[in-house]
């Protein structure tokens, strides 16, 4: 998700720092996500006024803030049954 060198620059940046800071610092850097994109600062925005102290945190912020676009099916894993009464659930089908 922060291939685009973003990810480069919030590790290089001065800690600790606040959601503002990143905000005005990489706030107009595009984060590709598998169903469209968004920028940092949309992601960041979802946020109240934090202050990370080091760029991991920083980094886990961004990744927890981001959109449903960043999610492939929304409702899928192919690692749990679906929960009972679930409405994604798949139809019954009877053989």
């Amino acid at each position: 998700m922060l291939r685009n060198g973003t990810g480069d620059l919030i590790d290089a940046h001065e800690y600790p720092a606040t959601t503002e800071d990143l905000i005005e610092a990489y706030g107009d850097r595009t984060l590709e996500l598998p169903n469209g994109s968004e920028t940092i600062g949309d992601a960041l925005a979802r946020l109240d006024g934090e202050t990370f102290e080091s760029s991991e945190e920083a980094r886990l912020a961004v990744y927890s803030a981001v959109s449903r676009k960043a999610i492939g099916r929304f409702g899928y894993s192919d690692r749990d049954p679906t929960p009972l009464g679930s409405p994604y659930a798949p139809d019954q089908v009877s053989f």
